[in-house]
């Protein structure tokens, strides 16, 4: 990866002066990775959304008194259907939250990124 910019008066019409090309690559380098971070992250909790919407899925219609058992803290701990699903659902839905917001986040954070490629003119060369 490299990275280009003109050596024209662009720079010059900002009263700070242009970063030295490591600086900028530097900089980019930790853009993408906290981009690719985030994106990870919102990937692991979708996929945990999507694991519980299984779970709620499969115990909803059985008997409410059934027995069930539920992974806490490490410890498998036996429950009934009653004790477990509003827990899951309570589960899911934060985790919806955190994930709209981490969604957010890396939008605002991906146009901070192309802002600071089209500042510098930075080309990625592949």
């Amino acid at each position: 990866m490299s990275s280009s910019a003109s050596s024209s008066s662009a720079g010059a019409s900002s009263k700070q002066p242009r970063p030295s090309d490591q600086e900028l690559t530097q900089t980019y380098n930790t853009m993408k990775s906290e981009l690719n971070q985030l994106a990870q992250k919102i990937g692991e909790l979708e996929t945990e959304s999507d694991e519980h919407t299984l779970v709620v899925d499969t115990i909803s219609p059985l008997d409410p008194e059934r027995k069930c058992f539920r992974l806490v803290g490490g410890v498998l701990v036996e429950r009934t259907v009653k004790e477990v699903l509003p827990a899951l659902k309570t589960n899911q839905e934060g985790i919806k939250n955190v994930t709209m917001q981490l969604v957010q986040k890396y939008k605002s954070k991906e146009d901070e990124f192309m802002a600071f490629q089209k500042k510098y003119n930075i080309q990625v060369k592949q």
